[in-house]
Formats: structure tokens, C-alpha cells, sequence
């Protein structure tokens, strides 16, 4: 009976050892302040391995990226946002009761850096929407979430709820802003733009906090632009001011005005917004009524924000029919490369390319691109997020030759790189979606 109780002890204190171990390797403290210690559940499970030693879970990705290692974090946030600067990604994980706390890892290290606190947004059930915006050399990563609260006494409210971080050390500012109806929320910097995708929008600054609003009526529309005011819309903001459209024609608030920056041979005035990404402006133009493929071709162009000025342009195919939502534009980490869709621009060598079939059909979605000149995307793909899913046929695209290499048929593309590191995602049999960091071959 004795030699029973001593094994039952020995056995208990093994696994008491196993469990500290467990605990030590999965994170515990931070390893930097600024958030405090969240409390409520145990952190996310995270497989802290060094560039330089040991294999994380093997995906199969492009031939740019090597999988014998790297880091892996296991039940992340679907999103994920990135600071080239310092090299740190930030997620979110879920805890107890519906509360979310972000987290952040060094990329290039698999180092897990500071935490916030445990917070509940107003919408608990979803995980908040995650960004990156740069203020005053300044950069935030914003959680966001929309939705309503009330006692049950008194009809409800809904409002839009942003965190934002310090990227360096976590330091935290929380900003409510009353708000009816589905928010468009912009990052591109350097304030947060809170907009109803119209012309009505709400100014909220990382740096201070500060509240400002904005009605249709102080948006300075330009002279002699009817269409401006039709169908106005903010876009965001930019160095110079608030980005707004119209129909046709663009501004920026108390700034230039996209008639006047007009790229040569189009119509100067049928510019229309399609994406904005950090400084520069994603934009479509008619071509001149005396070009010769102006009734079957259209201008993109890739401006600067803070002029206006057009960067690089290149031709494609008018759409047979127009899409609902345009295709999101991409920066490398850098800034010296832009995709969107099936178009993609290098903008330190001023060339741009569309890719498309002679008759203007085109198949392809660009959805990632990084700085050692390569872009990511499927064929058969709907959009980048299908892409970046799993969906339709990978292909890597050498800026170098503006060429596309079919990849592996079950290749995972990097939704991000920085620091040299691809950040790949994908969900388990549990659910429970993983981020792993392969370093790019030597």
C-alpha cells in the first residue's frame, strides 16, 4: 500500500513539473509592459522557435520560403496587422466571456513581445478589426469593433470602439465614438477616418485622441465640379488632408484636385478613387475621347497623396460589366511595389502591368507582395482574401520578368512579410487558426 501512495506522489509531481514547463514555454509574462496582465485565461499556446534552430508544423508554400523553420502561434485572430518599422505583427486572441486582449510577436525571432489588457468590445462575438496607422513618425496598431450597449431600461446605443497601441510599448488609448449605421473605418493615416461611405465622417487622431466631425458641408468641394457632388464619398486621409470623391473627379480637402494632376491622354475629368494603401492613391481614368482604344481601354494610375501627382500608370480592358467593389491596394513593406488585382506596379522603376488576355478576360488576383521583387495570388480566384484562403490556383509573379510560376496546387501564400519573414495562416481540424513565420531561403 505504501509502495502505491509513493508512486501516486512521484507521479503527481512529474506532472506538477510538466505543467510548469508548459506554462514557461507558452508565453506567461510578456516580455515588455504597457498593458498590464489582462488576466482571465491562460495565454495562447505559441511555438517560440528561432530562425536559426528547430521545425514548426510544415505547410507547403512557394520555393521563396523555407519550412525546416521558423515560429508558430496557435489560435490567433483571422487578422493580423504589421509594422515594417519595428518588425513587430499584432493579433488577437480570444479569452473567457467573450473578451479579447491583443498580442504582439517579433517577426523575425518569434519572440512574443508586450500584451494589452483583457477589454470586451461591443460586439463580443466577433473578433474587432485589426490596422496599422502612422501619425506624426509615429505608428498605432487600432483594434476596432461596432455595435450597441444598453441597460435593458433605455433604448440602446451603438458606437464604434477603437483601441489604439503604441506599437513600441503597448501604451493604450480607448476612443468611443456614437455612430449609426455600418462604419467604414480608414487607417491610411495620420488620423483615423470614421465614415458612413458617404460624405459625412468623423476625424480621431492616435496621438491625442481627439474627436472631430465633419459634415458634408465643410469638405470644399471644387469649383466648377458638379460631379463632385454626386455620389461623394471619404475615402481617408492623407498627409495633405482628407481624401474625398465625387462620381468622377477627386480632392483633397483644402489641398490638390485630381483635374488639375491629371495623367496625360486621359479625360481630365473622369478620375475615380479605387483603393487607397498608406501614401499613394489607386486610381482609373478614361483615356482621351481621340485615343484610339479610349471606347475599350481605361487608365490606372498609382498617385502620391501628398501632391497628387501620378506616379505610374498602365492601360487595361474595360470591365464588361463594372465591379461592385474594386480591388484593395497592396504595398511591399518598402513601398516600392503596389498590387491590386490583376494589376501591379513597381514604383522605384516607374513600369506597371496588366495582366489580361488579348480579348481582356483576365483570371488572375494578386493578393501579397514583398520587397525581394516577388507578388503572390491565384488564378480562378474571386478577390485576394480567396487567394490568401486557399482558393483557385497559386502563382508567384516576378516583378524582374512580369511573369507568372504556377506553384504547388496546395501552396499556402504569406498574407504579410516583414523582416525577411512570410507569415502564412491556416485552421485546423479544432477550428483554431495558426500564424507561422518561415524565413525566405538563403
Amino acid at each position: 500500500m505504501r509502495q502505491k501512495v509513493v508512486r501516486l506522489a512521484l507521479v503527481g509531481g512529474v506532472v506538477f513539473l510538466a505543467l510548469l514547463l508548459l506554462l514557461a514555454t507558452c508565453g506567461g509574462s510578456p516580455d515588455g509592459g504597457g498593458g498590464g496582465k489582462g488576466g482571465g485565461a491562460a495565454p495562447v499556446p505559441v511555438k517560440r522557435v528561432m530562425p536559426s534552430a528547430g521545425p514548426v508544423t510544415r505547410l507547403t508554400v512557394p520555393p521563396q520560403y523555407t519550412t525546416d523553420r521558423g515560429w508558430e502561434i496557435i489560435g490567433s485572430s483571422p487578422e493580423v496587422a504589421v509594422s515594417h518599422a519595428t518588425g513587430r505583427l499584432a493579433y488577437l486572441e480570444r479569452l473567457n466571456d467573450n473578451r479579447y486582449r491583443l498580442r504582439t510577436v517579433d517577426t523575425a525571432t518569434g519572440k512574443l513581445g508586450w500584451r494589452g489588457q483583457a477589454w470586451r468590445p461591443p460586439d463580443p462575438l466577433h473578433y474587432p478589426k485589426l490596422a496599422t496607422v502612422t501619425s506624426k513618425d509615429r505608428q498605432y496598431f487600432v483594434t476596432w469593433s461596432y455595435g450597441k450597449v444598453g441597460d435593458g431600461m433605455t433604448p440602446a446605443s451603438t458606437f464604434v470602439s477603437l483601441d489604439m497601441y503604441d506599437v513600441t510599448d503597448g501604451a493604450r488609448q480607448r476612443v468611443e465614438v456614437p455612430w449609426s449605421g455600418a462604419p467604414n473605418v480608414s487607417t491610411s493615416g495620420p488620423e483615423i477616418v470614421i465614415s458612413d461611405g458617404k460624405a459625412n465622417s468623423t476625424l480621431v487622431d492616435p496621438v491625442t485622441g481627439t474627436v472631430s466631425e465633419l459634415s458634408a458641408d465643410e469638405l470644399k468641394y471644387p469649383k466648377g465640379c458638379p460631379a463632385c457632388k454626386q455620389l461623394t464619398e471619404v475615402y481617408g486621409q492623407t498627409a495633405a488632408g482628407l481624401l474625398v470623391g465625387g462620381a468622377r473627379e477627386f480632392w483633397v480637402r483644402g489641398g490638390w484636385f485630381s483635374r488639375n494632376v491629371a495623367p496625360k491622354g486621359t479625360d481630365k475629368g473622369s478620375g475615380v478613387v479605387t483603393s487607397v494603401a498608406a501614401d499613394r492613391v489607386l486610381a482609373k481614368w478614361a483615356l482621351a475621347k481621340k485615343a484610339k482604344r479610349a471606347a475599350t481601354h481605361e487608365l490606372w494610375t498609382v498617385h502620391d497623396t501628398a501632391t497628387g501627382e501620378p506616379l505610374v500608370s498602365v492601360e487595361c480592358h474595360r470591365p464588361a460589366i463594372k465591379p461592385g467593389r474594386y480591388p484593395q491596394a497592396v504595398l511591399s513593406p518598402s513601398g516600392d511595389r503596389l498590387i491590386a488585382g490583376n494589376l501591379a506596379f513597381d514604383l522605384a522603376a516607374g513600369e506597371g502591368h496588366c495582366f489580361e488576355a488579348e480579348d481582356g478576360s483576365s483570371h488572375l488576383t494578386l493578393a501579397t507582395v514583398t520587397d525581394d521583387g516577388i507578388a503572390y495570388g491565384a488564378e480562378n480566384a474571386r478577390d485576394a482574401a480567396e487567394a490568401l484562403a486557399g482558393g483557385g490556383l497559386p502563382v508567384a509573379m516576378d516583378f524582374g520578368t512580369w511573369t507568372t510560376d504556377q506553384l504547388s496546387r496546395n501552396a499556402r501564400l504569406p498574407g504579410t512579410e516583414s523582416t525577411g519573414v512570410g507569415v502564412f495562416r491556416w485552421t485546423d481540424r479544432q477550428e483554431r487558426t495558426h500564424l507561422i513565420g518561415y524565413p525566405r531561403t538563403d
